[in-house]
């Protein structure tokens, strides 16, 4: 593949100014001149960079992976050229995608695991976010996709629900709360609890519940995520209140004995919804990741229900 650094240097300014005719201008050269070299990368390369959107040039989904790699090696011609041939045959057509942390380990290990059977050359970045910023990144069109807990769409997307599920109470192994099937708000009376960072909107429900119950609770440890919370869980520290997936996840799990999961007599919604960045140009394999999700989260939500009839 014969590319020269004067077509990288026109795609790196086009992509830049998003406009042929600033790209022209910032190159001291002229608009035809822009176009005609534009013309003769793709030709090389094989493929379309841009679409052509009300008089703006859109960056396809290999024009942005390729320019990824032109701004971390300018001048290194080879290995640009060697991302080129890769993308043509997709081999580094990743889809990115970002997630809350607790997904990445309860929900998209299955997701992943059914789209490779589908599509086993295709590479796939997962990037755990914390909220807001990974509503933020989403915002910014930084990512193929997104997984949140948010009711609603962040700015510059759109969001679908994708699995709603209660959240589960969680318990050492041999605690005498285990022996009942279904828990309510006054068994936890008096026992040791392991909440949520004060600020966490489900620390401030599970509140709202006991207070409005009039249960008062052994409140000493805090911890910002599930998973922590069912460790310290397993370890005899406390009773939790977790999101349904993490806890599935890691029942009966782990050194220092098993950890125990029980259904609720009341309801503390876990949402679980997609998020789509809607001016990212759409990942020719998004549909695809999205089917396996489709049916990672059905597949979750029939353990989940065999887990609460056990």
């Amino acid at each position: 593949m014969n590319l020269s650094h004067r077509q990288i240097d026109f795609f790196r300014a086009v992509m830049g100014t998003g406009h042929v005719t600033r790209a022209a201008e910032l190159l001291h050269t002229s608009q035809p001149t822009v176009s005609r070299e534009l013309a003769r990368l793709e030709q090389v390369l094989g493929f379309a960079l841009f679409e052509r959107v009300k008089g703006r040039l859109k960056p396809t989904v290999r024009a942005l992976a390729l320019m990824e790699e032109v701004e971390q090696s300018y001048v290194g011609l080879e290995r640009i050229a060697a991302t080129a041939v890769a993308l043509k045959g997709y081999a580094h057509g990743r889809l990115q995608l970002a997630c809350l942390p607790a997904l990445s380990h309860a929900l998209l290990p299955d997701a992943v695991r059914r789209f490779a059977l589908k599509q086993p050359e295709a590479a796939v970045g997962l990037t755990p976010i914390e909220s807001p910023q990974l509503e933020a990144a989403l915002s910014e069109q930084r990512f193929d996709l997104g997984l949140s807990e948010r009711h609603q769409a962040p700015a510059a997307c759109t969001l679908d629900t994708l699995l709603v599920a209660d959240e589960v109470a969680v318990l050492p192994a041999g605690h005498a709360l285990a022996q009942k099937t279904v828990l309510s708000p006054a068994d936890f009376a008096g026992h040791s609890f392991i909440s949520f960072a004060p600020a966490d909107p489900y620390r401030q429900q599970v509140d709202a519940l006991f207070d409005a119950a009039g249960v008062t609770r052994v409140l000493r440890l805090e911890t910002p995520s599930a998973v922590s919370v069912c460790a310290l869980v397993r370890q005899g520290l406390g009773l939790g209140i977790v999101n349904p997936l993490t806890a599935l996840e890691l029942a009966g799990t782990g050194a220092g004995g098993g950890l125990v999961v029980r259904p609720l007599d009341v309801s503390i919604p876990f949402h679980v919804a997609l998020i789509r960045p809607s001016w990212r140009t759409a990942h020719p394999l998004r549909a695809d990741f999205e089917a396996a999700l489709a049916e990672a989260a059905a597949a979750l939500k029939s353990r989940l229900t065999s887990a609460a009839q056990a």
